[in-house]
């Protein structure tokens, strides 16, 4: 198996769906879709189930996606100690979340500027880890969303969004103007996987111990709404299918969008890069 194709399962996996992944991978549909199928074929089995309601995951291919997932994260590291001992000017950016927010894009187009010489790699990472894997070593840097454990690490805000409650449309709650927690006191909840940052788990379960579907996902997320009744929570402004709808919650405090390294990380491209990414979220 090429791990080329191991990410491009992954990506699959997450989104549940091979045109949002193919816009993700910035590729087209076609290649994605033959890609998987000759995976499927040299696995030997069925890795996901297509409907027109979308795809989900056979039992196939869950455990292929815990091993993928496992040995991407061990290539990226091998990558990143070659890089450093062969003093290649790379830096590793790990994004959580949306990356077509404006200021991420204005970050992006300012830092290439700058640093037109510096190969620059990005780590998309899902939600079970809001450090983007800065502990493991897996990037020089996370622009991501707080809060969570800040040990051993720098974190600099950079915007607060509000967030809202995610609803199914014909949910009742979701024809209210805004919602407070108590209205969803006595609703399931999505979690993270056991071994999640707890201040992370607790600020997205709204501050109270909840139950639910597990899900590791923006994507899954969505689903656990769509096909469950689940309630999530999302910063507002967000684009999202029909068939859910986002109230705002009064009485959540917003969600912070940062910038976080390695505490004491002197590296001069970590440093342009913060300072970049501070003026790229005012404007």
């Amino acid at each position: 198996m090429e791990l080329r194709t191991l990410r491009y399962f992954v990506t699959v996996a997450e989104e549940l769906h091979f045109g949002r992944a193919a816009t993700r991978l910035h590729m087209s549909q076609p290649p994605l879709s033959r890609a998987i199928k000759r995976l499927e074929t040299e696995v030997g089995a069925p890795l996901l189930v297509r409907s027109p309601a979308g795809v989900t995951l056979t039992p196939v291919g869950a455990v292929l996606l815990d091993e993928a997932r496992s040995l991407l994260d061990r290539a990226d590291r091998l990558r990143v100690r070659v890089g450093a001992a062969a003093g290649v000017a790379t830096i590793t950016v790990g994004i959580l979340g949306d990356s077509t927010d404006r200021g991420t894009t204005r970050l992006a187009a300012a830092y290439r500027r700058s640093h037109p010489g510096v190969d620059i790699r990005v780590r998309d990472t899902d939600l079970t880890d809001p450090t983007c894997g800065l502990r493991a070593g897996l990037v020089d840097v996370a622009l991501t969303r707080a809060p969570f454990n800040e040990a051993a690490l720098t974190v600099r805000d950079l915007r607060a969004d509000p967030v809202g409650a995610v609803l199914r449309a014909d949910d009742p709650l979701a024809r209210r103007g805004q919602l407070y927690l108590a209205d969803l006191r006595d609703r399931r909840w999505f979690q993270f996987p056991h071994g999640t940052d707890p201040l992370w788990q607790a600020y997205w379960n709204g501050g109270e111990p909840r139950e639910g579907p597990v899900v590791r996902a923006v994507q899954e997320c969505l689903q656990a709404v769509l096909w469950n009744g689940t309630v999530g929570m999302a910063p507002l402004g967000h684009d999202l299918p029909p068939e859910l709808a986002v109230v705002p919650l009064a009485d959540m405090a917003p969600s912070r969008v940062v910038v976080a390294w390695n505490e004491g990380d002197g590296n001069p491209l970590i440093r342009s890069f913060i300072e970049t990414a501070t003026a790229a979220y005012r404007e």
